[in-house]
């Protein structure tokens, strides 16, 4: 009878073990509102590749409480350190979906023109651009590099948050590596080094933070 009292009394502390780790994840999940993937090769991608039109950068995107939330989707540029007007470059909003979870496509796409590039941003159901920017503001010369941010590893974006997706940047003769794009110190390295550099950024914010 004491054996069969120890192992009930064992049962109760794993359960109590199990339902207190559930409890903690689950309030973990709740802070994160998005997430987000990096889609390299994906179809979007190698069309732009196999046409010549520029680059684009696509993304999977996913997101909680859709109806209650606004995706705030941008680019920063700057050129010798300082930040170029219009600030940002481009940008699209959209949210307070009629539905409450949503999973789609958002990127950001430059278009090579013959003088000065077309931007455009895209989401599932919406899109920015193509847009001219009336500031010549890339370099003829040098060398130029673009990297996401994020991986295909799926990230998670709280609300609030405001995250780095992907860079673009010019140089003179050389550009340094191994920046972590998530640091602001890094970020700040960047902009101060190269010659132009383009950023795109997302946020996500509740409704009555707009």
């Amino acid at each position: 009878m004491k054996g069969k009292f120890c192992k009930i009394l064992v049962l109760i502390i794993i359960i109590s073990i199990a339902a207190n780790v559930g409890c903690s994840n689950k309030n973990e999940d709740n802070k994160t509102i998005a997430y987000i993937s990096s889609n390299e090769g994906s179809e979007y991608e190698n069309t732009f590749k196999e046409l010549n039109l520029g680059l684009l950068f696509d993304f999977n995107f996913k997101l909680s409480r859709a109806d209650k939330s606004w995706v705030n989707l941008w680019v920063e540029g700057y050129s010798n350190g300082k930040a170029i007007k219009p600030f940002p470059l481009i940008q699209l909003s959209q949210g307070l979906s009629p539905e409450q979870f949503e999973e789609g496509k958002i990127g950001f796409g430059i278009i090579n023109s013959n003088k000065n590039p077309l931007f455009f941003l895209y989401s599932t159901g919406a899109s920015v651009g193509p847009l001219a920017i009336d500031n010549n503001f890339f370099v003829d010369s040098g060398i130029s590099s673009w990297d996401y941010a994020i991986r295909s590893e799926t990230v998670g974006l709280e609300y609030g948050e405001e995250m780095v997706l992907a860079v673009y940047r010019q140089g003179k003769e050389s550009l340094r590596t191994a920046y972590d794009y998530q640091d602001p110190e890094s970020i700040k390295k960047i902009i101060d080094e190269d010659i132009t550099v383009l950023l795109l950024k997302i946020k996500v914010t509740k409704k009555n933070e707009l």
